[in-house]
């Protein structure tokens, strides 16, 4: 299998069958309880500590171990951290040189270190949301032409 290049499996490796099963299981007790926030209750040294996760907390834990469960390599990248090209081409799933041309074209904000281009995540993460938009009402408009012709 290969990973993205900044990519790290779980504490060094993929997760076990054992784990995958505990983050799918987690993840249904989650989604039972998602609409009004779940409580946790965490045995801290034998003491029961409860946590209360918000919907959106919830949401995001929820994805993660959704990948955990898949059995998946899970990165998390902070919106303000800087990315190095090949990182921002893993996370888009395009080529490097690709990767270029759409920052020599500027659709992608980037900054330079040195000789080095560099972009932050949160301009990475807009750009692939507003691509992913173009994307499905593409799609969309593609679909409704096919149905005309049924």
């Amino acid at each position: 299998m290969t990973l993205p290049a900044f990519a790290e499996e779980l504490g060094s490796r993929l997760p076990s069958a054992s784990e995958k099963a505990a983050a799918n299981q987690l993840r249904r007790i989650l989604a039972s309880q998602a609409a009004g926030g779940a409580t946790l209750r965490v045995l801290d040294d034998k003491k029961p500590t409860e946590v209360t996760l918000t919907p959106g907390l919830s949401k995001l834990l929820m994805e993660l171990l959704r990948h955990v469960g898949r059995g998946d390599a899970v990165t998390l990248v902070p919106v303000s951290q800087m990315l190095t090209t090949q990182q921002a081409a893993d996370i888009l799933n395009v080529s490097r040189p690709f990767l270029i041309t759409l920052l020599e074209k500027e659709a992608i904000k980037f900054d330079t270190v040195g000789r080095h281009r560099r972009i932050k995540a949160e301009d990475l993460f807009r750009y692939k949301r507003e691509r992913d938009e173009k994307r499905g009402k593409a799609l969309s408009a593609l679909a409704e032409l096919d149905a005309e012709h049924l």
